[in-house]
Parts: C-alpha cells; structure tokens; sequence
C-alpha cells in the first residue's frame, strides 16, 4: 500500500502526482480518509440508483453525497477529525441508501454486490481508517488504463458538480436529475461490464448535467439577489474595522452582511467573491465596500495585511501563516485543522474578533470591473453584433479558469496584454486576477474586458456564446470565438467537460495537461474536439486570429 497518491490537481507533483505529501498541503492521513470517503460514497450510490429505479428517493442521502464528494475536492477539507465524521456518515448513509432499495424492491438484491457496496465497517479509530482508505485509494492495479483514466474524469466531473449543487442546496434549489445523475455515474464505476465508450458517454452526460446544475445555480442567484450588472470595485481599502470573505458562497456573505449591518464594520470580498458586487442584493449593503488581494494561492503573502477577521466559506483555502491563524474561521465544507469552524449562520464570533482586531486605514487604489454576467451582455446584444458587423470587433477571447502557484500561468497575462485592441476578452473564475488590473479600455462604449463572474458561471459564458450564434445563425464553432482555459481543480474538469458536451472544438488548456489523461483518452479528445495545451503565446495567438 502506497502511503498516498493523489492526482486529481493541475500541480500534481512531478507532473504524475503526490506520493509524499500534497502540494496543496494535504497530508497522507487526508489522503487516504479521503479515497476511504469516496470509496465509501460509491457503495451509497449503488443502492441509491437501484433505489431510484424503483422510484424511492432520500434527500438526506442526495445531499451527503453531494457534501461529501465536495469535501475531497482540492483545498477544501484538510481536517482528519472532520473527514473522519464524514466518514461515518458515509457508511450510515449505505445502509439507508441499502435498506430504501429493500422497501422498495419488496427484498434484498439477488445479484452480486459489489464490495463498496457491501456491509463492511469503519475501523475504531481515525488511525485504522487511514489504514483502511490507503487499501482503496485512487490507483487500481490490473485495471485498463484508458478505462481508469475516464472513470477519474467521471469521478472528477461529479466532485466538481457537487460543489456547484451544495451552493444551489444551501439556497433552497435542488433538482431530483442531478442528484440522480451522481449516482448513476458512481454507481457505474463499480461496474466491470461497461467499456470505453460507456465511460466516456457518461462523462459526456456529466458535462451536459452540469449546464443544468450550473443553470440551477444561477437561477437560485439572480431569484435570491437579482441578476448582476457591471459594478466597478475599489480595491483601495476603507478606514474601519473589516471582515474578509473569501469562497464562492453568496448566501454566507448575504447573512454576514445582515448581522454586520450598522456595527461599523466592511465587509471584503477575496478571490471568488469578487462577482458578489455585481448582484443588487448585496450591493444594497453600504459596507460591502471593496474587494481585498488577487488570487488565493496569494492568501499567504496578502492576509498578513489584513487586519481584521478571515472566514473562508469554500475551497482554497492554504495552510494558514501563524500571523494570521487566530483571526481565521472557516464555514460549510471548508476546514484546517486548528482553524476555528463556524457551525450554522451565527457569525457573531467572526464580528467581535473583528471588533477586537486593529482598523484598516484608508487607502486609494484603482477600481476593477465585475458583474458582466449574461443578462448584462446580451442587454448589449445589438450593440455588440454591430460591432461585429462593422469589424470594430474582430473576435472575442474566453480566458479564464482556475489560477494557480505552478509556473507558465503568466502565459494567460501575457495573451491578454498582447492582444490587439479590436479583440473582446470574456473573463471567469480566478484566473482573471493574472490580467483583471489592466486597463484594456472600450470599443464603443463596450468594455473589452467583461468579468463574467465565478467558475460556475462557466453558464453564463455559455449562454452567450450561445445568444451570439443564434443572432448570426451559425454553430458555436463557427464564431469568431476562442476559448483558452486554465485549470487547477475538479470544478474546472466539470466545466471542460461541459464545453466538450456543447461540441465546442479548437479549445487550448493548460498550464499542463491532466495527469490521469492517459495518452490515448488525450488523443481521443484531440481526434475529436482539437483540444491541445497551451503552447507559446505569439504562436497561439497567431494562429487563433487566423494570421499563422
């Protein structure tokens, strides 16, 4: 038994994966409560598909499966005492997901069980299943690679779409087919009666499921605090006390603005929040006053300089400088061991710390520009098409995605900064903090920058693209369109995957190449949608403008 291996991130050590420790930090122990967290998740998933083909359904089991699969994505739980409780709850939910399939199936299943699926048991101590995680981690021996290698992106596509369907959950929106579809497709890797095709149609399926989550999500936004619109963002500081937010989830920071509300304090936003300026039922909050730091593998040379309270309500978070650890909280599924955890919605503890902590004091600096999301554009729409037409626009640039500490990342600065000057640039994720500064000016009042706002709103995205074909009739291939990603994490693989689904080809990724893509699933990709990594910026360029 290795001690660990995991491969699921872009910075997979060596380009292959961590054997010794994570580069995200996660330790061996982590490691393997994790794969036992997985492998635990499968068995739920194989009686609560056969469970769902007899029409019984159990929400409590969807939505631990979507909260534990979320907790093994990269930078979200690195805590053992925490996965050791998820765990537990993993194996309790088996046997309700088990017996839900025997109500309604009038009996037990008659057919062979697969051992995930089986009635074993946890060890007695976190010691013992980490002992017990490490015999079902991520590399199976004897199995076909390319086989293996397409189940990993499965698996990786629904970790991603669990994240985005636990934000959809914590505000009230749930749908019975994604819920569903999770099942199915980790239920599916316990077969050994499907091949390649199968896989990889699944993993298809998992990308055209995730438009749906992702739409989800975005509806649950813009019902919640309408639909965004382009906001400026001081990145400047005010004088005051401060609380910073950094994560995804815009349902914790609306209750945090609620409890802050008159208290004197200003509430930041970090990395992913950035985009909550943009929605009119945040921004009606006067002490949502700015935006604090660049990227979040930056968190460790910024948060030093912030002088209030942290709370983290998502994923990456790093490990945390001593400088700065007794300020940190965490939220929902994010944790660090010795970090203060906030349970439920009572931030009162995150305020006085804040109360308690030394003010900012006033600082200018420039603004940045988020809020552009699909409603905005296409509320441009006809202007933008007569851009088009009169070639004021040439083509636009999707650049986004995940950003990262691994070298060749500046590739995504420089393309931004050498395009010229009839070009759009479409922006999302974290990634836009490489090039989200710079002053790229308008073509007729158009902004040749537009944030189109957090990684799940890969939606947004799409939907224009999609607006835009339809105005001039043509496939989405056929734009003057280019799509550049960058990705760190299994939220990033879902969205590929969801490109993929639309049919959307000539699409370049990187700063390298998943390290569970084996070359013959990359070749399958290229054959099919002329996927290719990131090369030199002048060549790419050249070549996407048709100049090469």
């Amino acid at each position: 038994m290795e001690e660990m291996f995991c491969y699921q991130c872009e910075q997979a050590a060596n380009g292959t994966g961590c054997t010794q420790i994570g580069v995200c930090g996660k330790q061996p122990d982590v490691a393997a409560l994790q794969d036992l967290i997985v492998w635990g998740l499968k068995g739920v998933a194989f009686w609560a598909n056969l469970a769902r083909e007899k029409g019984a359904i159990d929400r409590d089991v969807d939505v631990h499966m979507v909260e534990a699969l979320f907790s093994t994505v990269t930078n979200v739980d690195f805590d053992p005492d925490n996965l050791t409780e998820v765990a537990e709850k993993t194996v309790a939910m088996r046997d309700r997901a088990m017996s839900m399939y025997e109500k309604a199936a009038g009996g037990s299943y008659s057919a062979a069980i697969p051992e995930a699926a089986q009635n074993w048991r946890l060890a007695a101590s976190t010691e013992k299943m980490v002992e017990q995680g490490r015999q079902h981690g991520v590399r199976e021996p004897g199995k076909d690679p390319d086989i293996k290698s397409v189940q990993d992106l499965l698996l990786y596509g629904c970790k991603g779409m669990s994240a985005y369907a636990d934000h959809a959950h914590i505000l009230g929106s749930d749908d019975d087919a994604i819920y569903g579809f999770i099942h199915k497709a980790l239920a599916a890797i316990l077969e050994d009666n499907l091949d390649l095709m199968d896989y990889v149609n699944l993993a298809m399926e998992c990308g055209k499921m995730n438009i749906q989550c992702t739409g989800l999500l975005d509806k649950a936004h813009t019902d919640h605090y309408q639909n965004p619109t382009p906001t400026p963002v001081n990145i400047g500081a005010k004088a005051g006390k401060a609380i910073l937010v950094s994560g995804h989830d815009l349902k914790m920071l609306e209750e945090l603005l609620k409890q802050t509300e008159g208290k004197g304090i200003n509430i930041y936003t970090h990395v992913e929040m950035l985009p909550a300026h943009g929605y009119p039922g945040l921004k009606k909050y006067s002490h949502l006053a700015g935006n604090f730091g660049s990227a979040w593998q930056n968190q460790h040379k910024e948060f030093p300089d912030f002088p209030g309270a942290i709370i983290f309500n998502t994923n990456c978070i790093q490990r945390p400088g001593d400088v700065y650890k007794d300020r940190l909280y965490t939220w929902g599924r994010v944790r660090w061991p010795g970090v203060k955890h906030i349970e439920g919605w009572d931030f009162s503890e995150v305020i006085n710390k804040s109360l308690a902590s030394p003010a900012f004091e006033e600082r200018t600096d420039k603004d940045i520009l988020t809020g552009c999301a699909h409603n905005a554009v296409l509320g441009l729409a006809d202007k933008v098409i007569d851009a088009v037409k009169s070639g004021a626009i040439k083509r636009f640039f999707v650049i986004g995605g995940c950003d990262g500490a691994k070298p060749g990342r500046n590739y995504y600065t420089k393309f931004v900064e050498t395009l010229p000057p009839d070009t759009v640039i479409l922006t999302l994720a974290c990634g836009k903090f490489r090039f989200n500064k710079l002053d790229l000016g308008d073509i007729g009042g158009i902004p040749r920058l537009l944030d189109v706002g957090q990684c799940n709103d890969a939606y947004s995205a799409i939907q224009i693209a999609v607006a835009l074909a339809d105005a001039f009739d043509c496939d989405v291939n056929d734009l003057p369109l280019s799509i550049i990603l960058s990705w760190y994490e299994q939220k990033a693989v879902v969205v590929l995957l969801s490109l993929l689904s639309l049919g959307i080809k000539n699409m370049k990724l990187g700063p390298s190449l998943p390290a569970f893509i084996t070359p013959n699933v990359l070749n399958y990709l290229v054959d099919n949608f002329n996927i290719g990594p990131i090369g030199e910026v002048e060549t790419d360029m050249a070549a996407m403008l048709g100049q090469a």
